[in-house]
């Protein structure tokens, strides 16, 4: 194998495990803000790279603000980022863009296909009340709106024309940042 599939491996790899685990982050912060925001307390959050990310919160006050909190800001933040990158730091722009893509389809299909489970956050939004369609609407609105994100970025992870060429600097400190993260989550989980 070449040095150029190796970097290639390695930015796709470490890109992929990062929206994973950035992913879970910024869901998690929605939940967390809107159980604050409406009177809920919150007693903990699971955030570690080997488990499925949740916040234990209280469901007294509003439950189905506190619960839609994960998805639509764990959406928006993203999207809002990518936006605002194009203006402070173009050349990662196409990294932020995938990282919203990513959290778009991640939601989209974790409540539109959940909300036919009922398990997880889609579960918790059908036993407090929320209507299904609703659930399956934000799937069918963010799943597309994730992948049309994505369309046309192959090239910056050496597929395509690229043939394997990745910016080598790109894909250490992406590298980089997902081991950070996974240390602070570790650490973190430990207290």
């Amino acid at each position: 194998m070449g040095m150029f599939r190796l970097y290639q491996i390695t930015l796709i790899v470490s890109t992929l495990a990062l929206c994973w685990l950035g992913m879970q982050v910024v869901h998690e912060t929605g939940h967390v803000l809107t159980a604050w925001g409406s009177g809920e307390r919150v007693d903990r959050v699971v955030l570690h790279p080997l488990t499925i990310s949740r916040t234990d919160a209280t469901h007294d006050h509003h439950p189905l603000l506190t619960i839609w909190g994960g998805p639509i800001f764990g959406t928006l933040l993203p999207l809002c980022v990518s936006a605002l990158s194009k203006l402070a730091c173009p050349g990662l722009t196409y990294l932020l863009r995938f990282f919203a893509g990513f959290c778009l389809i991640s939601n989209g299909a974790y409540l539109g296909v959940g909300s036919l489970e009922g398990v997880g956050d889609a579960g918790d939004l059908l036993r407090y009340g929320a209507a299904r369609w609703t659930l399956i609407a934000f799937g069918l609105i963010c799943v597309p709106s994730g992948l049309f994100l994505w369309h046309g970025l192959g090239p910056h992870f050496g597929l395509g024309e690229a043939k394997g060429r990745v910016d080598r600097r790109t894909t250490l400190r992406t590298l980089g940042l997902l081991l950070a993260v996974v240390l602070i989550e570790v650490i973190v989980d430990r207290r």
